[in-house]
């Protein structure tokens, strides 16, 4: 069978070069979203911690 996805040459969407696709950056300017982005990683590691504890 075929594959159609790749054989679509579209020029839907944006293009980025490989040098500026790396240049991403997080951006926390207000408090709200530095402590949303915190507790997000918080929100990542005590559950990771805590299965890590119960699994033995």
């Amino acid at each position: 069978m075929s594959d159609d996805r790749h054989d679509k040459n579209s020029d839907d969407g944006r293009v980025f070069s490989a040098e500026r696709a790396r240049q991403g950056e997080i951006i926390l300017r207000t408090r709200t979203r530095r402590i949303i982005f915190i507790a997000g990683l918080v929100g990542i590691v005590i559950p990771a911690i805590v299965i890590r504890f119960a699994i033995g």
